[in-house]
């Protein structure tokens, strides 16, 4: 099964990097990765080269023009742009472990989509990351113990490891809340199925809770790969929410609704 890795970035190259670094180190490095650009300056672009000139698998930059917060539009344009047969969707500021994919692949199941988790860094340990390229996503328990203690992460449960039972992890296939496509899979052919992500959504939030709806809507259930595929969330400040209550007036349409395709997709790019 072809995977492919689509990591959403805009203007934080620092924190890409350390992402990118983690993608070089998967076990299972039979992938490739689509760094779905919102519009970055040249730096991101150049940054990009020099992974694709070390990286053992393929790096795509896959661009766009600044003119906002598009991240359905950049995540569709990179949807488009791979023939991958699995799709794991993140953000250039989740560093993966490095049995991410691996774990994205063995929990992988068709008629499903996969939710994952995410672990918060800290502030200070973010930028203290960042500064020393800490290679925090080949850290091992010992590690995670000693950052609890000293305070840069506030819980250890998102590191656990469950047993990978099917019939557990399905307990809720109809729960979109939660799910985020900062750590978020499915088979392409579903994505299109439903037409990916609705851009007619402006602004931060709630375009993930309506692919999820959506999804779930055509049939594919929740899968959770919560305790088993997680993600280390670098710390930034909080996006701008100005369209946040708009976007949430929009998915309560969508609820209400009984429509799977979105309105504005994928299909404008294939």
């Amino acid at each position: 099964m072809k995977l492919a890795v689509i990591v959403t970035t805009y203007n934080r190259p620092d924190a890409l990097a350390a992402v990118l670094e983690g993608y070089l180190a998967q076990s299972d490095r039979d992938f490739e990765v689509l760094v779905a650009d919102d519009g970055s300056t040249p730096d991101t672009a150049e940054l990009v080269k020099q992974f694709q000139a070390r990286a053992a698998f393929p790096i795509h930059h896959v661009w766009q023009e600044d003119i906002g917060f598009r991240a359905a539009a950049i995540r569709n344009r990179a949807l488009a742009a791979t023939q991958a047969d699995y799709i794991i969707f993140t953000d250039g500021d989740c560093i993966p472990p490095v049995d991410f994919v691996a774990r994205q692949r063995k929990l992988s199941e068709p008629g499903c989509f996969l939710s994952g988790n995410r672990l918060l860094l800290s502030q200070s340990f973010t930028e203290q990351l960042l500064r020393e390229n800490i290679p925090v996503h080949l850290w091992g328990i010992g590690d995670w113990l000693r950052a609890y203690r000293q305070g840069h992460i506030a819980r250890l449960q998102p590191l656990l490891r469950l047993p990978d039972i099917k019939w557990l992890r399905k307990l809720a296939p109809k729960r979109w809340q939660g799910a985020k496509t900062c750590n978020l899979s499915a088979f392409r052919d579903d994505l299109l199925r439903v037409n990916g992500l609705d851009e007619s959504y402006t602004g931060w939030g709630q375009e993930d809770s309506d692919l999820v709806v959506r999804l779930i809507r055509a049939g594919v259930i929740n899968k959770s790969a919560r305790f088993s595929a997680p993600v280390l969330h670098l710390w930034h400040k909080e996006n701008d929410r100005s369209h946040l209550e708009e976007n949430k007036r929009r998915l309560q349409q969508v609820l209400n609704a009984t429509h799977i395709r979105a309105l504005k997709g994928v299909d404008q790019y294939l």
